[in-house]
């Protein structure tokens, strides 16, 4: 019988809004039937193996603050091993069902790649024996090409052709791993896919070499077998002044122009909207109206704070106006990461636990309000009605094509002058679903 690591901590259970136990969810009913679904269909929660196990407090002013040792020395095999006892130890508790991870995040890096996929064979296969006689899967992978001194100009986007070809390495390894483990996805974060300066940058030549990776990466992965989706994450700075997936309608143009829009589609995180100068829900629709909304990283920022803090996620309006949004769209093709990590002072295991709560209610609790809004109704027949002169006259004329210019500028003409096109009510629309939500 394994060693329990987190001691002291129970499964989580349901004890509803009015419990106050701190260990225990007060919105997240995983049975509880929602718009025809159970909550834990609509809301397929990942553990992000890089936060929850790897990220230990340090900031660029201070070291770790938390013990993610798990008992044994970092940087070695049995650590990583002790890393997936652990995280499945956690999500037993929490009833999470998936896990994201990057490949550094799962073995320490060798200097020799070989030695680095020898570990992650080492490692994918003890997780395929962890995943046994659970319900417990691969939500995504990736390849960290970030951290790496190497990736200092960028992976895709370097101005170095083996360092280009140690990017494709790693995205091989990465797709071997994600098929390996049954990931439903496959994500590209271009976390240094920018510049700094136009002054030493060709941005057509960067961009071209993007997408050549990306496509050498669709081919590699369909050939072996891979069925899900490919994923960019959008993201408008930080580390790199400007990157090239800057929201989501930029990387849906990107794709677009460059053939991939078949196979890719988008991994939306609050956070990095935010920080693009959106809401959370802007990147969700425009993803959502373009067919490619695929899954999200469930985190918030610091709107004070002009970086990734990567919070989780308690603003319930923003967490409403997400699951809106997704339950409009149909669902998703991935599901919710938390890409989300403690704060520094929040340093003990129980915290870990505590969080993960507060993320999961937040969105169950958002799920409830959004499905309360959509059978509400009221923001519906606005919107409908909003649009209504197009559904007759020389209004459905310009949306079914059937008029010209010259047309149009005659019966303009005639008209004289247009009245006023309708108050849009936005205050009366904001207190309906202040309405919804704390009624």
């Amino acid at each position: 019988m394994m060693k329990e690591i987190f001691e002291g901590i129970p499964v989580i259970p349901y004890e509803g809004p009015a419990s106050k136990n701190a260990l225990a969810f007060k919105f997240y009913d995983s049975d509880r039937v929602i718009m025809g679904k159970k909550m834990s269909e609509h809301l397929p929660f990942a553990m992000a193996w890089w936060h929850n196990l790897c990220a230990a407090g340090t900031d660029m002013f201070g070291r770790d603050t938390a013990d993610k040792s798990f008992g044994l020395e970092k940087g070695t095999m049995e650590h990583a091993k002790a890393k997936v006892d652990a995280g499945f130890e956690f999500m037993k508790k929490l009833g999470i069902r998936y896990f994201c991870f990057h490949d550094v995040d799962l073995v320490p890096e060798a200097d020799d790649i070989k030695e680095t996929n020898r570990r992650l064979d080492e490692i994918s296969d003890y997780i395929l024996e962890k995943m046994q006689g659970t319900d417990i899967k691969c939500l995504w992978g990736t390849a960290n090409m970030f951290s790496n001194p190497r990736f200092m100009n960028g992976a895709g986007s370097t101005n170095s052709a083996d360092v280009f070809c140690f990017a494709a390495a790693q995205v091989k390894k990465a797709l071997d791993i994600t098929v390996k483990l049954g990931g439903r996805g496959y994500v590209f974060w271009g976390g240094r896919e920018g510049y700094e300066t136009l002054l030493n940058t060709d941005v057509k030549f960067e961009q071209e070499n993007i997408a050549k990776l990306m496509h050498l990466a669709v081919d590699y992965g369909r050939s072996i077998g891979f069925t899900g989706d490919f994923y960019i994450e959008p993201k408008p700075k930080e580390p790199m002044k400007h990157q090239y997936d800057f929201d989501a309608a930029t990387a849906i143009g990107f794709l677009r122009q460059y053939g991939l829009d078949k196979d890719f589609k988008l991994n939306i995180e609050a956070n990095h909207a935010t920080l693009a100068g959106h809401t959370f829900q802007h990147d969700l629709r425009i993803s959502a109206i373009n067919g490619m909304l695929g899954s999200i990283d469930a985190n918030q920022g610091d709107m004070l704070l002009g970086w990734d803090t990567d919070e989780f996620p308690f603003n319930v309006y923003d967490a409403t106006m997400c699951m809106y949004e997704v339950l409009k769209a149909g669902g998703l093709t991935g599901g919710f990461n938390f890409d989300s990590k403690t704060r520094r002072p929040s340093y003990t295991m129980e915290d870990m636990f505590h969080a993960y709560i507060l993320g999961m209610d937040t969105f169950a609790l958002g799920l409830i309000k959004a499905a309360a809004l959509i059978e509400d109704s009221r923001l519906d027949k606005f919107v409908e009605d909003r649009y209504a002169s197009y559904r007759s006259g020389i209004g459905a004329k310009i949306r079914s094509g059937e008029t010209t210019l010259a047309e149009l500028a005659a019966y303009a003409e005639k008209l004289g002058a247009p009245e006023l096109p309708g108050s849009g009510r936005q205050e009366y629309l904001e207190s309906i679903v202040n309405q919804v939500m704390f009624n």
